[in-house]
């Protein structure tokens, strides 16, 4: 078993939720990242903010320049501990749509894991296995 905080990205891109929209925005394309945590000022994890959030920003009549992450932002986050095992992780990705979950210690984020760093796990596991065991 292979936990979690072996893979998990640590320094992560976050922000608050009296964050413009639009400079979250902007950490979400120059970072090339699909999804950003939302913390308080004590690193307490209070949601994400995903690209399928500021899609509501195109068809939404009201957006207003002051906007902030919290009138955007999914408030229901699922997050992992550290300990969690990468097979758990990677079981609730296949059942779920979700692309990244925040890792968290005592309810504070202290990293993130995405699809693609499970899809890193799996090709450093298949390096080191046999060749016959993929053939």
């Amino acid at each position: 078993m292979i936990p979690i905080k072996k893979i998990m990205t640590k320094d992560v891109i976050a922000v608050t939720p009296m964050t413009p929209i639009y400079e979250a925005m902007n950490l979400l394309t120059e970072n090339e990242i699909s999804g950003l945590p939302v913390v308080d000022e004590d690193k307490r994890l209070v949601g994400i903010l995903t690209e399928k959030d500021v899609l509501k920003i195109l068809i939404n009549s009201n957006i207003g320049e002051h906007d902030k992450v919290k009138d955007y932002m999914t408030t229901h986050v699922v997050s992992f501990s550290e300990e969690t095992s990468a097979t758990t992780v990677c079981e609730f990705f296949i059942k779920n749509p979700i692309r990244r979950v925040p890792i968290v210690k005592e309810g504070k984020l202290i990293g993130i894991v995405s699809r693609r760093d499970i899809i890193h796990l799996i090709l450093e596991a298949r390096s080191k296995l046999s060749p016959y065991r993929f053939s």
